[in-house]
């Protein structure tokens, strides 16, 4: 893959508090905000990754650029830390969240239970219902992925296989 062509790729850095913790989000592509989007170019299908530990976003953007380039940039990819694992650089705006109605109240958000909680979260409040979402987890990001089906069966979500046969 030409590095040239990657790093013409927007990558759009928002913190955002999510269940009253810093979380950084990076975003890949021109789609920064999908619920408040309602355009005709809205994409239908969202690209979630969930990193293995430390939890670090910026380990992921030259995955992330080169998924998006393989998608011939149809698609966002979004990347999120883990709950805590990243701090907002002095200055930096941190977004609200809107309240997730189906959030219960997060007792160990650093835990493996509240991290999932976390994710869930953020998906509920900013990725519109009716968006397809492909989630790639790496490590213990693949646990809270499946953890995520397993808790969020009303997410229109898909895993994608890796080496399976057409």
């Amino acid at each position: 893959m030409d590095s040239e062509i990657k790093e013409e790729i927007p990558v759009h850095e928002e913190f955002i508090l999510c269940c009253g913790v810093e979380t950084q989000v990076l975003k890949c592509g021109p789609w920064t905000d999908l619920i408040n989007n309602q355009s005709g170019t809205r994409p239908k299908l969202l690209i979630f990754i969930i990193p293995g530990n430390p939890g670090f976003s910026a380990f992921y953007v030259p995955f992330a650029k080169a998924l998006y380039s393989a998608t011939k940039r149809r698609f966002p990819i979004w990347i999120i830390s883990h709950a805590g694992h990243a701090l907002a650089p002095r200055g930096k705006k941190i977004l609200t969240t809107s309240e997730d109605p189906n959030a219960k109240e997060i007792k160990d958000i650093y835990g493996l239970r509240g991290q999932v909680e976390h994710k869930l979260a953020f998906l509920r409040t900013q990725v519109p219902k009716e968006m397809k979402l492909v989630v790639i987890g790496h490590s213990i990001g693949s646990y809270f992925s499946l953890e995520i089906l397993k808790h969020a069966p009303e997410l229109p979500l898909t895993l994608p296989t890796l080496g399976a046969k057409k």
